[in-house]
């Protein structure tokens, strides 16, 4: 089942919601307004059901599965702020035709355990949440209770990056290439730190190839943390890269834990060139069927 596991997709009452707002996150019009990011033109086709449906065909998907815009922070609003959007989300996002699938997001305000549990056996892939959420010891402690629930349905963890500090007179690529890559490489040696440990079942996927953060492999022996074996349990979403970074990768961790995310409409899908059929089928087919249902590679 060819599968991209990394979309975004508004449905029409979330974008709605984001209209009514009179602070970040917010959209006036097609105008998107983040704390942390210029103001970013939307297309309304990328949030056409009929045209997203249609390019999914295209793109040969048997199931695609949409997350919240976490750079928006919907996650870390008041609850009373967040939990009308994260409502309208849920509700739309599982409503959506095939191949749409759909990851759940929570309220990091004022973490529920049950929502979550609510939102995954309503349908939901699993849990995405911030980076930012988990870039220390702290936070992968904090939202313990959260991941519980994962381990306990069976469900994996979906890592993406979350929203940028203000970066004045920054150029417009600036949030994409220096925060986001920060906080991805940082959860990623967090998790390998200080999550693994606590949550010895869980399935994690870390977007855009965790920030490249398993390329310091090398560096990381020589400061004394040891390099370690493979966690198979741990993947790694191809999303903005291609066939330079992925190789990279692949070199660094195996082709077993590589899956097949685009972050369309914000970027293009990649079929990276490894040199032989059976390395597409595992990133888009078998490897992203092992991360949602578990299994030994």
């Amino acid at each position: 089942m060819p599968t991209d596991v990394h979309q975004h997709l508004w449905p029409p009452a979330f974008i709605e919601l984001l209209r009514a707002r009179t602070a970040p996150p917010r959209l006036d019009g097609w105008t998107l307004h983040l704390a942390g990011e210029p103001p970013y033109e939307v297309d309304p086709a990328d949030h056409d059901l009929a045209a997203r449906t249609a390019l999914a065909r295209t793109d040969g998907l048997d199931l695609a599965l949409v997350s919240l815009s976490s750079p928006l922070g919907i996650e870390f609003l008041p609850p009373a702020d967040a939990a009308p959007l994260l409502t309208a989300f849920h509700d739309g996002a599982l409503a959506l035709p095939a191949p749409f699938g759909v990851w759940a997001s929570p309220c990091l305000s004022a973490p529920d355990p049950e929502a979550v549990e609510r939102e995954l056996r309503r349908g939901c892939a699993g849990l995405q949440l911030p980076a930012t959420a988990l870039l220390d010891a702290a936070g992968w402690e904090r939202h313990a209770p959260l991941l519980d629930v994962l381990t306990h349905e069976d469900k994996p963890l979906f890592v993406h990056p979350g929203a940028a500090p203000p970066a004045p007179h920054a150029p417009p690529w600036w949030p994409a290439l220096v925060p986001y890559v920060h906080q991805m490489h940082a959860s990623w040696f967090a998790f390998r730190a200080f999550g693994r440990a606590r949550h010895p079942r869980l399935r994690v996927c870390f977007a855009a190839l965790a920030g490249l953060a398993p390329l310091h492999g090398e560096r990381l022996a020589a400061r004394g943390g040891g390099r370690g074996e493979i966690d198979f349990d741990v993947f790694y979403e191809t999303s903005s890269y291609g066939t330079r970074a992925v190789d990279a990768l692949v070199r660094a961790v195996g082709i077993d834990v590589v899956v097949s995310g685009s972050d369309r409409p914000y970027a293009t899908p990649v079929v990276p060139d490894l040199g032989a059929d059976a390395a597409v089928h595992a990133l888009r087919t078998a490897n992203p069927d092992r991360l949602l249902k578990g299994a030994t590679p």
